[in-house]
């Protein structure tokens, strides 16, 4: 009788405690996680290996096969992939903001003192210096009060495109560098009250803004995979993060040093620019308000000045040339695009000689162009990463807090369940429709939405109008030595924006009106 008592009791007490523990185990919310399909990742390095040199297309192929949300392990990181438009939805409309904040990125901190607009986290530093750039700096009324500088500097450009054509008319142009040095002229005359594009201090001030957006573009895997960090003394990272700080931190100074001595002398009053005309700047207008609310609960320090100005100056040119050269590369591709909105530019343009931001207004197809050449190729193909502030449900799929979140808005926009022929570069598609690339169309995002949606969309896309009007009215353009426009090469460069690996070389010959 004891020993079957004894056996009964070995027997019954391994399946108690097997059922204690499954209840406990049951009842663990996180073991009950209903977590978004992955792919199988690797130890230490988790997914890392499957991102590639350009994410926003691996990460693609990957969502077709794991779905729309798609939970990746970056290193020790958790991330989010999003890659439908109803996903996108759930992020920046339905849960806006607890996915408002930002992850801790280590080279965007060393370099803009952790007081920039952009990559700053959620709370009520952010919230000031937001509200600051749009109500102070991108407004609608700023921005037109710009007007003038984006005329001057777009007419500048074609007066040089014009020379080259006459001193060599076979001859291939750099377009793409013509467009980068016209949009630095306009961003440094309104965010620096002058430009910084002749002599020896030009080539450095360009040369420098260009290293900080390579920087910015380095996938630094020290942010993944802590332990690694020491990796970036031994590849030179930190080192040349270090140099780009203090070469930016010398000039920045030094600009608003200049801008300081200037308003003493003029007792305060408002800015000009190199060329006199009396209108405030960026810089003008940031120490303006560091002067009026220096005593707030969220006064404006040097260093927010220095960093806000610095998101304005890099984010506006970056974003601009990469659209503009992404447009004219598939206008000569498109012949016959290109004929359309020639004859629109032209025919809105007749018996002027030069076109204004009023005529841009009227030109339907040009806008159409710009928001196709958008879609397929964004400025920013993965947005600006988000991290979830506390835990979620997105779509049934629980999201943990800590998760980071990068929207694929290059996949959505290929998307071809919700854009008939996706791949293909149809302008066509974006008249007499209200989709419109503001933040209110989730298929369409290239500049984010919600709470964390770019500010300077308005400041950007104007100056992008413009230009390209501009280039199309006074220019015929085809491809050097008789090349096809299918023949064209379109490598996209690794960063964190959408460049092109290899200039744009055309011919342009001036048009005869």
């Amino acid at each position: 009788m004891s020993f079957l008592f004894n056996s009964s009791l070995y027997t019954i007490l391994p399946l108690f405690l097997s059922l204690v523990f499954l209840l406990k185990w049951l009842s663990n919310p996180k073991t009950r996680r209903n977590s978004p399909p992955s792919p199988s990742k690797l130890p230490i390095i988790g997914n890392l290996h499957q991102l590639g040199l350009l994410p926003h297309r691996s990460l693609q192929t990957l969502a077709q096969k794991y779905g729309p949300l798609m939970l990746l392990h970056l290193g020790s990181k958790p991330a989010l992939i999003v890659s439908s438009a109803d996903a996108a939805r759930g992020i920046m409309k339905t849960h806006d903001l607890n996915f408002s904040t930002r992850p801790k990125s280590s080279i965007p901190s060393r370099i803009t003192y952790d007081k920039d607009i952009a990559f700053v986290p959620y709370g009520e530093y952010w919230r000031h210096a937001r509200s600051i750039g749009v109500l102070h700096l991108l407004s609608n009324r700023r921005v037109q009060s710009f007007h003038g500088v984006r005329e001057e500097e777009t007419a500048l450009m074609l007066e040089k495109i014009k020379q080259s054509c006459c001193s060599s008319p076979s001859s291939p142009l750099n377009l793409t560098e013509m467009l980068i040095s016209m949009t630095n002229d306009v961003m440094c005359r309104v965010a620096l009250g002058k430009k910084y594009s002749g002599g020896e201090g030009g080539r450095r001030v360009k040369k420098l803004f260009g290293e900080l957006m390579e920087v910015l573009g380095v996938f630094n895997v020290g942010d993944y995979i802590p332990w690694l960090m020491w990796l970036n003394r031994v590849n030179g990272l930190n080192a040349k993060v270090d140099k780009v700080a203090k070469e930016l931190e010398i000039f920045l100074e030094s600009v608003l040093e200049e801008q300081v001595d200037r308003q003493k002398k003029e007792n305060g009053g408002g800015g000009s620019d190199e060329h006199g005309k009396g209108h405030e700047y960026f810089l003008d207008i940031l120490l303006g308000i560091q002067r009026e609310n220096n005593t707030t609960a969220t006064p404006l320090h040097r260093e927010s000045i220095k960093a806000i100005t610095l998101d304005m100056f890099a984010g506006g040119i970056e974003t601009t040339y990469v659209s503009l050269e992404w447009e004219m590369t598939e206008l000569l591709r498109h012949s016959k695009v290109m004929k359309k909105l020639q004859n629109e530019v032209r025919g809105i343009a007749r018996g002027k000689e030069d076109i204004t931001e009023d005529d841009v207004e009227k030109m339907q197809y040009l806008k159409a162009v710009i928001k196709e050449s958008l879609g397929l190729h964004p400025p920013v193909p993965l947005l600006v990463p988000r991290e979830a502030i506390q835990d979620v449900k997105v779509m049934g799929y629980d999201i943990a807090a800590g998760t980071q979140v990068f929207i694929n808005a290059w996949a959505i926009a290929r998307d071809p369940s919700l854009w008939e022929d996706a791949e293909e570069f149809r302008p066509e598609r974006f008249l007499n429709t209200s989709i419109d690339y503001k933040g209110q169309d989730f298929q369409f995002t290239p500049f984010g939405a919600g709470r964390r949606s770019c500010p300077g969309i308005q400041f950007a896309m104007t100056l992008n109008k413009l230009a390209l009007a501009k280039l199309v009215h006074k220019f015929n353009f085809v491809l050097p030595n008789g090349a096809k426009g299918q023949d064209m090469d379109l490598t996209e460069a690794p960063g964190i924006t959408n460049c092109k690996k290899y200039p744009l070389l055309v011919v342009a010959t001036p048009y005869s009106c």
